[in-house]
């Protein structure tokens, strides 16, 4: 009789010992509060990097999770209008809205790989090669003046971060060939509008 006991004592210890466990483990998780200060410094410097990056750049960066690992190469917004005639005060409006919204994203997918990247970590003059999201290769490299380079569209600002996403403005649009040629000059001498 005193064998069962003890077996018994043995089996409701571990069943008292895994209780309380899990109900320190729920009750912290619980109690868990956000930190304050993080998140308030964050917003401040938010609105400081959009005003770096332009309106454009934040309609694309609003596409991404800000919680994810992206580093996108951001036209400026000179060469937003120079390479794909976005203009802020027409491309906004509302029946424009969509075809804005429809070269953005394009543009996103040839100019967004899904990992940070930094110009710290770029190699000087030596080409290293990354598949952005659409597929399109993005061959990377850092020129003697320290500018990043990709697809030989040189960058004007670099290592803005935005939450987890690492955004490059660069003074040009990365893009594929037939996107390219969607915004050329038409045979009768008239640009595309969009």
């Amino acid at each position: 009789m005193r064998r069962g006991w003890c077996v018994k004592d043995s089996i409701a210890f571990v069943c008292v010992v895994v209780t309380v466990c899990s109900l320190m483990v729920v009750m912290l998780s619980m109690l868990r509060l956000p930190e304050a200060s993080i998140r308030r410094n964050s917003a401040i410097r938010e609105k400081f990097i959009d005003d770096r990056i332009g309106k454009f750049g934040e309609m694309m960066l609003e596409m991404l999770p800000p919680d994810l690992a992206f580093t996108v190469f951001i036209p400026s917004e000179e060469a937003f209008q120079r390479d794909l005639r976005l203009q802020l005060n027409r491309s906004l409006a509302a029946e424009q809205m969509n075809d804005t919204y429809a070269v953005l994203s394009r543009v996103l997918g040839f100019s967004a790989v899904p990992w940070a990247l930094y110009s710290q970590t770029t190699p000087f003059e030596r080409e290293v090669c990354f598949d952005s999201l659409s597929g399109l290769e993005l061959c990377i490299w850092k020129a003697s003046d320290g500018a990043m380079m990709v697809n030989r569209v040189r960058s004007t600002r670099m290592d803005i971060r935005k939450g987890q996403i690492v955004v490059h403005i660069m003074d040009g649009v990365i893009m594929d060939f037939e996107f390219e040629q969607s915004f050329q000059v038409d045979d009768g001498g008239e640009e595309e509008e969009h």
